[in-house]
This record gives structure tokens, sequence and C-alpha cells, in this order.
């Protein structure tokens, strides 16, 4: 049998396409839009929803997220400017960055977006006098660093106390008198970002409570916060043996701490919204290659080669981020397995997955890999001068290429000779 994702034969799509190939299904990124709305509503929550661009960001997924009717979270002018290029509305944008030139910032106040997110004080009157001389007023939030360690990878960790992202706890008060006091500036709400993959609800509950104890502190200070942005960081599983984030479940347990606290701290009850990133792209996606070289060492290892790696896919080397990954040819078929490696080709170590059991693999063989939306087609770089594979887009019976493939010539485009090189 052949692996099929969603209706499509990935043995087929190789054929069409090449490898190696971005595959990202629409109706994977609606279902799973439509789970996060749905399972606030069930819990009598009607919550804005921000998907988190970092995560996949291209003209045609800014258009499905629109089509979807959530928000968008930006956080360089890179990913403003091509949600603005694909007429994404820039009153549904919030404009993260722990660092924000002042071009980007000039960008994100001229179109007003729904806010820009403040990460530190020194920000304040960057875009006051940015609003000051566009001659309008901006949308801000305060970011704050919550101090929750929610137990993830360590370089995937952003709510803790020793971070870059957000103010400190005892910055919260003087910077929201300072956006009250800034004459071009519309304080709109806080934020918080604790992380990304978590898998269990504990550390965004103990996050949500220490942010209401934020909003009860400037409500007593006559500071309003309209808006309580939660962030993101909801978990997927990329492994077979791991289970799913329990969005119903945890979208039951926010709603009764919010209820709950906002009557002890005497507080109205804020706006929601929440930033997924991973949880929306990363089961939509999945990325096709091709075997090259198959090396046994007899009693050591077998060696599995494709013809991505690292370049494509940087996580596994970055965070030793582990995936599943099948023979799309020789699936559900019941062959014996043994043990392999997958490496990359590049001219490094180059490790896409460590060990796994799978049938016996030929040259040729096409290889899928699972749950690559999420920060791989976006992480990914030209190491060894090889380009960033195609991106298809797979609706109903329908695949279309939504980014093309980037060649040798495109790489040695931006490459310039001084003149005293010229021959």
């Amino acid at each position: 049998m052949h692996y099929i994702f969603e209706g499509h034969d990935t043995v087929k799509l190789a054929e069409d396409f090449g490898t190696p190939l971005y595959v990202i299904s629409e109706e994977r990124i609606e279902r799973a839009v439509k789970t996060v709305k749905d399972a606030f509503l069930s819990a009598g929550l009607d919550i804005a929803v921000y998907y988190a661009g970092k995560a996949f960001t291209n003209k045609a997924m800014c258009r499905i997220v629109e089509s979807c009717g959530i928000g968008l979270d930006t956080v360089s002018g890179g990913e403003l400017f091509t949600a603005l290029s694909a007429g994404f509305p820039a009153n549904r944008i919030v404009c993260h960055g722990s660092v924000k030139t002042s071009d980007e910032i000039d960008l994100a106040v001229k179109n007003g977006v729904h806010c820009i997110v403040i990460n530190s004080p020194a920000e304040i009157p960057v875009i006051d006098s940015a609003a000051a001389r566009l001659g309008t007023t901006a949308n801000v939030a305060l970011r704050v660093s919550p101090g929750v360690d929610p137990h993830t990878h360590e370089y995937i960790t952003t709510g803790t106390l020793d971070t870059k992202f957000g103010l400190m706890p005892e910055e919260l008060i003087p910077a929201a008198k300072a956006v009250h006091e800034a004459k071009h500036l519309n304080f709109t709400g806080l934020h918080c970002h604790i992380g990304s993959q978590i898998m269990d609800d504990e550390p965004f509950i103990l996050a949500l409570s220490i942010m209401l104890g934020h909003v009860k502190e400037l409500n007593e200070q006559g500071i309003r916060v309209g808006e309580l942005n939660m962030g993101g960081g909801f978990g997927i599983p990329y492994l077979p043996d791991e289970k799913e984030f329990d969005m119903y479940g945890y979208a039951a347990r926010f709603r009764r701490t919010l209820d709950r606290l906002c009557v002890e701290y005497g507080i109205p009850i804020p706006k929601i919204a929440v930033e997924p990133g991973r949880y929306i792209i990363g089961p939509a996606g999945i990325t096709i290659y091709k075997v090259c070289a198959v090396k046994d060492i007899p009693g050591i290892r077998r060696y599995i080669s494709v013809d991505g790696g690292l370049n494509d896919n940087p996580r596994p080397a970055l965070y030793q981020a582990r995936y599943n990954a099948v023979i799309a040819g020789k699936y559900g078929d019941g062959l014996p397995e043994s043990e392999a490696r997958i490496s990359g080709r590049s001219c490094e170590t180059d490790t896409l997955i460590d060990s796994i059991m799978l049938p016996d693999a030929q040259i040729g063989d096409i290889m899928v890999f699972e749950d690559t939306g999420a920060y791989c087609y976006s992480m990914a770089g030209n190491y060894n001068r090889l380009g960033i594979p195609k991106i298809v887009l797979l609706h109903a019976d329908k695949a279309h290429v939504i980014k093309r493939e980037q060649t040798a010539e495109d790489i040695a485009s931006f490459d310039e000779i001084p003149d005293w090189l010229e021959g």
C-alpha cells in the first residue's frame, strides 16, 4: 500500500512535484482552527484566535487564516509585509518581536494593526514617537514574563524570569502608566507566552492565575485591561505513542479558573485571546523525501540517507526534535522492519531521526516525515548552498504549488563581486 495524506497518494505527489517537497493540507488547518474555537465556545468563551505566523507563513497561508475568520500574529516586518501583501486585514494582526526596528514599527503603525505588543519599556517612547510622526494613535499591549517554567526544551521556553521576552513583573505598573501618559498610544491589554510544545495544561493555568493577578494590580491603578492574550504553545504528538493536547479539557479548566479569580479579585472578565501556531499548522504538514543511499555497518548501524536534511528541517539539529517517518510505497504492508538512522544530505552529521524501525529501504524509495508543518519551512536555510524545497497545498482533490523551490541560480543571484575581483 501507499501512504495516503488527506486523500492524496504521497508517492504520486513525489512523482508529480519532485523531492524534497513540503506538503500542506488546507483541510487539516481548518479542522485545527475549528477545534480551538469550539473548545472555548463549549466552555462559554468566545475568544479571539491569532494564528502564530512564525510557525509557517506565506501569502497562501495568510489567505487560509483569513478565510478561517481568525487573526494573525506576526513577529517581524517580513511577516507583516507578507500578510499585508496578501490582503490580510491589518486590524486583525498582532505585531510581536523582542527587537523591533524603526521600519517595522512604522509599518505596523502606518497600517493600523490590532496592536503592537511592547516587549520592553524602551519601546514605549519609540512607538509613541512613530505614531506622532505618522499622525495617528497606535494600539499597544504589554507583554509580561509570568515566571512560569513549562518544562519543555530550554530553547523554546519563553515565560521564565530569565528571558529576553517581556517585562519583569515589577516593570508592569510603571510601563502601563507610561503608556497611559503617552499622547499617541492606546493601551489594549496584556500578553504572555510561556513556551512551545507544551502537552500539559497545568503551566497554562498557572500563567492565567498570575496574569489575572496583574490585571487586578492594574485595575487598582485605574487602568483597564480590555484583552488578555495568553499566547500559544499547545503541543502536538510527534511520535505514535505521544498523547494529544486536550484542548476541550483545557478550555473548561481555563473558564473555571477565569470565573473564580475574576470574582475573587473583583475584576471584569477581559476578552481572552490565544495564539496557536504549531497546533494549527504542525499536523497539517508533511515532508516528502527520496532515499538516496543505504549504508549498512555490520553490528553497528544502518544509515538511510535522503535528499533533504537540516537545510529544510533544522529542528533535530537545533533542539533534538523527534519525528515519525514511513516508507510511502511500503506503508501498512506488514513487512519485516529493522532499526535505522535517517540522515540528511548536508555535509554535517545531519541526523534527522536517530533511531526508527522501518521496512527494508531501497534507493529511490519515497519517505514521508509526518507533522512537519511547523518550524521547518520557516526555519529553513541555504547551508551548503542547498535550495529550500517547494511547497504544495492540498485542497480536496487539488494540489497546487504555493511556493516554488529555490534553485542554485536563485541563491547565486544575491552574490555580488567587487570591481577589484572582476577578471
